[in-house]
Formats: structure tokens, C-alpha cells, sequence
């Protein structure tokens, strides 16, 4: 019995790398999350849920962000674990890393010193992580998981939301105040 030529390429280990991705995508349960996600990135997860759906007054849409923004940290934290990743694109997630780190040192500041905030900063700071992460991805994950990406960082970066988000009086304000202070905890912690 002769090997057919499209079994030459399977693999197991690809195999279940796509099930591991497909599964967790649609487990996006708080159980699953804790797997891959540190009790700190929740609470900040949970206050990007409520400045969402603060400001956009949509619940199911706020929901979907943030549960679009969980399944692609699971998917990424699947890639990494099992070294998916090539020289090239570990350099790149190297500044992606180095990105967010600048976006949360930005956040913060923008939070910590009065009447310095940029909209325009911070949105470019986001869309330039959007970019990244596309980049880093774009071999590993679908097309789907690519709109997920977009979908996450075009509503954080929207500069409205910005603008309400960093209003010193606005509704948003205790929101940003514990994100940032989740940020400082990652930052002080060397996760971020």
C-alpha cells in the first residue's frame, strides 16, 4: 500500500496544536482564561469591559471585545508554548512586548500627570501593537483571528473613547484608575 502524498505532511503535533486553538477559542470561560492568564491581567480585562460597555452602552458588543481580545491572548500563549514562533518573528514579538510596555508606561503617565494626555499618542501607540501582533501572527492564525485583533484594538484606540476614558471628571475615571494601577502591578511584577 503505497503512502498517499498528503499524509507525508501530517503531523500529530500540528494536529493537536489546531484542536488546542480551536477548543480554547470556544472556551473563552473564566477557567480557561486563569490557565494563561495571571489574576491581574483579569482585573484588568474586567475594567476594559466596563469602560466598553460604559461607553458604548452596548453589553453584548463589550462582551464580544473583550472576549475577542481573551481568545487571541489564549492563542498566542498556545504559539508560544509550543514554540510556534521563528527566529524572526520571536524578534518580533520582542517588540510587540516592548510596544505594550511603552503603552502601558504611556497610559499611565497620560493618568498620573494632569493635562498631559494625547489621543492622538495613544491611539498610535495601540494601532502600532495592532500592527505588530497582525504581523506576528499572520502565518499562525486565521483570517477570523485577525479580525478578532483588529476588532480589539480599533475600539481601544478609538480616540473618543480615549478622550472619555481620560476625562479627569468623566464616568470612565475610576475604571482607568484601577487599570492603571493593574498596569503598575505588571510593570513592578516584570510581566509586562
Amino acid at each position: 500500500m503505497r503512502e498517499r502524498p498528503d499524509m507525508e505532511t501530517f503531523s500529530s503535533k500540528d494536529m493537536a496544536l489546531k484542536a488546542q486553538k480551536k477548543i480554547l477559542s470556544q472556551m473563552a470561560t473564566k477557567s480557561v482564561v486563569q490557565m494563561f492568564i495571571d489574576d491581574t491581567s483579569s482585573e484588568i480585562l474586567d475594567e476594559l469591559y466596563r469602560v466598553s460597555k460604559e461607553y458604548t452602552g452596548n453589553r453584548s458588543e463589550s462582551q464580544k471585545v473583550v472576549k475577542d481580545l481573551i481568545k487571541v491572548v489564549v492563542k498566542i500563549a498556545v504559539l508560544f508554548r509550543h514554540n510556534r514562533f521563528n527566529e524572526e518573528e520571536l524578534k518580533l514579538a520582542q517588540n510587540f512586548q516592548k510596544k505594550l510596555h511603552q503603552g502601558a508606561m504611556t497610559a499611565i503617565s497620560f493618568h498620573e500627570v494632569d493635562f498631559t494626555f494625547d489621543k492622538a499618542v495613544m491611539s498610535a501607540i495601540l494601532k502600532e501593537s495592532r500592527d505588530m501582533l497582525l504581523k506576528l501572527v499572520n502565518t499562525h492564525l486565521t483570517p477570523k483571528s485577525h479580525g478578532r485583533i483588529n476588532h480589539v484594538f480599533n475600539h481601544y484606540a478609538d480616540p473618543e473613547l480615549l478622550t472619555q476614558l481620560y476625562n479627569p471628571s468623566g464616568p470612565l475615571k475610576p475604571h482607568l484608575t484601577k487599570i492603571c494601577n493593574g498596569l503598575n502591578k505588571l510593570l513592578e511584577d516584570g510581566t509586562l
